[in-house]
C-alpha cells in the first residue's frame, strides 16, 4: 500500500485553492460589489493560510496573511473593492504559487515589492500584518483592554477528527488572541490515557476570556469553516467593576449576562461529524498515471476478447460462445466505464483562459471580454492536456492580430469592448472546440505577399480561400510587422497545427474582414479505444472510425469503370468525390467484381472510400505508429486484430482533404 506524501497532498490541495481564489477574483471584476464573490476569495486564501502554517509553509502563510487582511478590510467595508486590489491579489497568487513549489528559495525581494503593489491598492495594512505561528501556552496571562471593549466567554470543543481533516486548532487560538486581549485555558478531561491515545485525534477543548473592541461577527469568523461540526458556546460578559478592571483572573470568571449561541449537544455533532465523513468519501483523488495503466489493461483485455470472440465464432461449442458472449458484454461495459472515468469537462481548460486574457488586456491596453460556451462537453484528459498550449496561441493570436485598440474599433463604428469567444461541442465522435473574436480579421493581400516573399507559394499561383488561409499554419510564418511579447516570431500557429494533427484532428478557419475570425479544432473525444468499421482492401484490413462513417454502399465493376477519369458519385443529387483505397495503397491485385463504397465525413466534407469487403464493427485499441513511420500520413494508428494480425486505422481527415483536393483539381480542370 502506498503511502501519501504530507506536502504532495498539500500542494493537490493548495492548486485547487489557488483555481479557486483567481476564478473568484475574475468574477469579482464583472461585479466589484458581489459581497458574496468577496467572501468566497476571503475564505479561500483564509484557508490557504491555515493550511500553509499546519504543512511548514510559513513563508506562504506570513505572506498569504497579508492578502487575507486587505481583502477582510473589503469584506467588512472599511475600504472599496477595486480592479488595481483584483491584480494586485493576481499577481500576488502567482508568488504565492512559488512559494508553495519552491519554499526554500529567496522570495524577500518579490514579496517587499507586491507587498508594496498591494498596500497601495488596498490602503494600510491592519496592525496585526504578521502570522503567529508558535504554540500558545495554556494560559496567557490577559492585558487589560485599552479601548473598552467587550467581554465573551468562548468555549470551544472540534470534532476528534479535525488535525486528521486539516483544522489547526492552534491557528484558531491565534486568529482569536489577534482580536484583543485574552485568557487561555485547556480542558483536558477527555484525553484518554496514554495506551488508548491516537496521535492524529484531538481531544483537548478550550475556554477564553476575550475583551475586545471587535463584535461577535469577527469571532463567527475565526470558526467560519469548522462552524458546523464543532461545539461552540459563545457567551458575552458583563462589563467589570472599575475597580477589578485590571484584574483578570483564570480562577474567578464573572457571571454570564447573555447566552449568544446555543452549545451544540453531542450526539449532534457526531451525526454531523459522520455525514461529514461520509461527503468527503463522495471522491477520491486518484493519480493519473494509475489511469493511463488501467486503460492499457483494459485495452489488452479488449484485445483478448476479440481473441475470444473468433475462437468462439469458429466453435461448435455452445458452453464456450456463451462464455465469449458474456466476455464481450462484461469487456464493453468494463470499456465504457473506464472511458467516463478518463473523460474532463472541457470547462476545466477554458477557466485557464479567464486570467490569460485578463493579462493580455492589461498589457495591450484594449478592452476585452471573453465568453465561453459549452462547458460542461467532456473530452478524454489526454486531449485537454495537448490541448492547453494550441489554446493558449490561439487566444493570444485573437488578442493581438484580431481584436483593435478601442479608438480604432469605435472608428470602425464597433464597440469598444471587444470579444473573445471559446466553445465546445460533441459532434458524433469528434469534440469542436471554436475561438472566435469580432475583430479585424485576416487580411488575405498580406497572407498572400509574406507567403510568397516566404517561397511558400509561387506569385500569382491560383489558390482557394481556405488555402490561402491555412498558410498562416505554415512554421515561421508571421504576418505582424514586428516582433512583441505576445507575436511575431512565426511559432505559435504551426506548433497549434502540428499538436492538432498529433491528435488525429482538424483545422478549420473562416475569417470576414472587418468582422472577426473563426478558428475550429475537430479532435477525437477520446485517444485510446474507438469503435471501428473493419474492412478489406486486396489482402490487407483496415480500420475506418465508426464516428466518421455516414454509409455504406456497393459499387459495382461496371460504376466502377465508367467513373474511371472523374472519381465522382452521385448522392441524392449531391456529387461526392472518392478514392480507390486499391489504387492509394498499391495493393496490384485485380478488384473484386462487386466492390463495397464507405462514405465519411469531417464536419461538412463528405468523401467515399472504395473497399473490396466490409468486414463489420471492431473495438479498436489504438496503438501508436513507430517513428520510422512518423512521415505516412494516412494512417493514425495500427490495431491488434483477434487472430493476431495487424489493422492499420485510416486517418479520416487526411482521406477528406485528399479528395477535396482532388475535387478541387477536376473542377478547375473542367
Amino acid at each position: 500500500m502506498t503511502s501519501l506524501d504530507p506536502i504532495q497532498v498539500f500542494r493537490t490541495e493548495a492548486a485547487e485553492l489557488f483555481e479557486q481564489i483567481e476564478t473568484g477574483l475574475l468574477d469579482l471584476l464583472n461585479d466589484l460589489s458581489d459581497q458574496a464573490t468577496i467572501d468566497a476569495v476571503f475564505r479561500g486564501l483564509h484557508t490557504l493560510k491555515g493550511s500553509g502554517s499546519m504543512f511548514g509553509f510559513e513563508a506562504l502563510a506570513a505572506f498569504t496573511h497579508h492578502c487575507e487582511t486587505a481583502f477582510d478590510r473589503v469584506r467588512k467595508g472599511q475600504v472599496p473593492a477595486t480592479a488595481e486590489l483584483v491584480a494586485a491579489v493576481l499577481d500576488a497568487q502567482d508568488h504565492m504559487k512559488a512559494l508553495v513549489s519552491t519554499p526554500n528559495g529567496d522570495h524577500e525581494e518579490a514579496s517587499n515589492r507586491l507587498l508594496a503593489a498591494l498596500q497601495a491598492a488596498a490602503g494600510e495594512p491592519s496592525a496585526h500584518a504578521t502570522v503567529v505561528a508558535a504554540p500558545l501556552p495554556k494560559a496567557v496571562a490577559a492585558e487589560p483592554s485599552k479601548t473598552g471593549g467587550k467581554g465573551f466567554r468562548i468555549t470551544f470543543r472540534l470534532p476528534v477528527n479535525a488535525m486528521a481533516n486539516g483544522t489547526n486548532p492552534l491557528g484558531l487560538l491565534d486568529e482569536l488572541q489577534e482580536l484583543g486581549s485574552c485568557t487561555v485555558k485547556a480542558d483536558l478531561s477527555t484525553v484518554p490515557t496514554l495506551d488508548a491515545l491516537e496521535p492524529t485525534d484531538l481531544h483537548i477543548g478550550w475556554t477564553l476570556d476575550l475583551i475586545t473592541d471587535k463584535g461577535r461577527d469577527a469571532i463567527d469568523d475565526v470558526f467560519i469553516f469548522v462552524m458546523d461540526d464543532m461545539e461552540l458556546t459563545v457567551t458575552e460578559l458583563a462589563p467589570p467593576a472599575p475597580a477589578a478592571a485590571q484584574e483578570a483572573s483564570a480562577a474567578a470568571a464573572p457571571a454570564p449576562v447573555a447566552e449568544v449561541a446555543a452549545k451544540a449537544d453531542a450526539p449532534k455533532a457526531q451525526a454531523a461529524d459522520a455525514k461529514h465523513g461520509a461527503k468527503q468519501a463522495e471522491n477520491v483523488r486518484v493519480p493519473a498515471e494509475r489511469l493511463d495503466e488501467l486503460m492499457d489493461r483494459v485495452g489488452e483485455l479488449v484485445i483478448a476478447q476479440s481473441r475470444l470472440s473468433q475462437l468462439a465464432g469458429s466453435s461448435a461449442d455452445i458452453h464456450l460462445r456463451a462464455v465469449s458472449e458474456d466476455v464481450e458484454r462484461l469487456s464493453g461495459e468494463l470499456r465504457d466505464t473506464m472511458m467516463v472515468l478518463r473523460m474532463v469537462p472541457v470547462g476545466s481548460l477554458f477557466g485557464r483562459f479567464r486570467r490569460l486574457v485578463h493579462d493580455l488586456a492589461r498589457e495591450t491596453g484594449k478592452v476585452i471580454e471573453l465568453e465561453t460556451e459549452g462547458e460542461t462537453t467532456e473530452v478524454d484528459k489526454t486531449v485537454i492536456e495537448r490541448l492547453a498550449d494550441p489554446l493558449v496561441h490561439l487566444v493570444r493570436n485573437s488578442v493581438d492580430h484580431g481584436l483593435e485598440p478601442p479608438d480604432e474599433r469605435v472608428a470602425s463604428g464597433k464597440e469598444k469592448t471587444g470579444r473573445v469567444i471559446l466553445s465546445a461541442r460533441q459532434s458524433g465522435g469528434e469534440v469542436i472546440i471554436t475561438i472566435k473574436d469580432d475583430g479585424r480579421g485576416v487580411n488575405r493581400e498580406r497572407v498572400r505577399a509574406k507567403a510568397e516573399a516566404s517561397g511558400l507559394i509561387q506569385p500569382g499561383q491560383m489558390l482557394t480561400d481556405q488555402e490561402l488561409l491555412q498558410l498562416i499554419f505554415q512554421p515561421g510564418f508571421s504576418t505582424a510587422a514586428q516582433v512583441t511579447n505576445l507575436s511575431g516570431r512565426g511559432v505559435g500557429m504551426d506548433v497549434v497545427k502540428k499538436t492538432v494533427e498529433a491528435l488525429r484532428g482538424i483545422i478549420d478557419i473562416r475569417s470576414e474582414p472587418g468582422r472577426g475570425s473563426e478558428i475550429s479544432l475537430r479532435i477525437p473525444l477520446t485517444l485510446a479505444i474507438i469503435d471501428g468499421l473493419l474492412v478489406r482492401v486486396g489482402s490487407g484490413s483496415y480500420v475506418i472510425p465508426l464516428s466518421a462513417v455516414e454509409e455504406c454502399l456497393e459499387l459495382s465493376l461496371e460504376d466502377d469503370l465508367r467513373s474511371r477519369g472523374r472519381s465522382f458519385i452521385s448522392l441524392r443529387d449531391n456529387l461526392v468525390p472518392f478514392l480507390r483505397l486499391r489504387e492509394l495503397f498499391e495493393t496490384g491485385t485485380p478488384p473484386d467484381r462487386y466492390q463495397k463504397m464507405v462514405v465519411i465525413s469531417t464536419g461538412d466534407e463528405r468523401v467515399g472510400l472504395v473497399v473490396d469487403q466490409i468486414i463489420g464493427d471492431h473495438q479498436t485499441v489504438i496503438k501508436s505508429m513507430s517513428k520510422l513511420h512518423h512521415d505516412v500520413v494516412t494512417f493514425s494508428g495500427a490495431t491488434i486484430l483477434g487472430d493476431g494480425n495487424v489493422a492499420l486505422i485510416l486517418d479520416v481527415t487526411h482521406l477528406v482533404a485528399v479528395g477535396q483536393q482532388q475535387e478541387a483539381h477536376l473542377r478547375a480542370a473542367g
